[in-house]
């Protein structure tokens, strides 16, 4: 099952990405597309924007996660099943219908805007779906939105293993929560902190609902990913399967050096 539903579809979409051609009428091309990605500019701005995103967004998620994380795990905070529940909830959400919601929620008449103005925070609405830069950080905001609560649940799993004796050891040491956090919360959950690295950034150089459904790529391709251009070559445009193909491999090239990356900068041999 595991070669039938996973490894033969990996390797007829490689042999595909060495094809090219209009729908079903492909021909072998060798390294051509490979050699089209370099000189394909709308290629290029879509890996932009994904490492943008991937660069901003991620260690925002991760760190608020964190925090998030280690605030609900304190034994003095009240209500702690509620919060973890509403948190954790974005992220079970239909991708559309959220979507749909922010598009409205940051549109030029939009809650947020209205909000911004009677807080006399800004004087004329920000264009946040039509400005490159403001489309940036919609796109952003919806994610970290959706998938903080995610991260959080394997954070507070994580810190629910930790013996609480490490931590009264620590105090009768003299180290304070900063130092503890640190020394002590940090380390232990460096495991998990690799983990949902890795994963967040699989699924943000894989990213598509969110921006399809927002802003749909625009303003003028400023908020496109690859998945998206990928979706565009094979359903959008006229097809190009081969193409298509050739840069899903991109995406997975990508993945195994940040992963690799990522490895190396936690310092895990294994």
């Amino acid at each position: 099952m595991i070669v039938l539903f996973y490894f033969y579809p990996m390797i007829q979409a490689l042999l595909l990405s060495f094809q090219s051609g209009t729908g079903a009428n492909l021909s072998f091309v060798g390294l051509d597309n490979y050699a089209r990605l370099l000189k394909d500019p709308t290629f290029l701005t879509t890996v932009k924007n994904t490492v943008v995103y991937l660069i901003v967004q991620v260690p925002v998620m991760i760190i608020l996660a964190l925090f998030l994380s280690v605030l609900l795990n304190n034994k003095a905070v009240k209500f702690k099943g509620f919060f973890r529940t509403a948190i954790f909830l974005p992220c079970v959400t239909s991708l559309v219908a959220y979507s749909v919601i922010f598009k409205y929620l940051f549109g030029q008449d939009g809650i947020m805007n209205i909000m911004l103005m009677k807080l006399s925070l800004i004087s004329e609405p920000i264009s946040w779906l039509t400005d490159p830069f403001w489309a940036k950080i919609t796109i952003i905001i919806a994610i970290t939105w959706r998938w903080t609560g995610y991260n959080m649940i394997f954070y507070l799993s994580a810190l629910q293993n930790i013996d609480n004796s490490i931590y009264e050891a620590a105090k009768i040491d003299g180290a304070n929560a900063f130092q503890q956090f640190f020394k002590i919360t940090i380390p232990m959950l460096k495991p998990i902190i690799l983990f949902t690295s890795i994963t967040s950034t699989i699924g943000t150089l894989q990213l598509f609902d969110e921006v399809m459904n927002i802003t749909a790529g625009g303003p003028a391709n400023a908020t496109m990913t690859i998945s998206q251009y990928i979706y565009n070559l094979s359903f959008k445009y006229t097809p190009d399967f081969g193409y298509a193909a050739t840069v899903s491999y991109a995406i997975v090239i990508m993945i195994v050096i940040f992963s690799i990356i990522q490895f190396r900068v936690a310092g895990d041999k294994k």
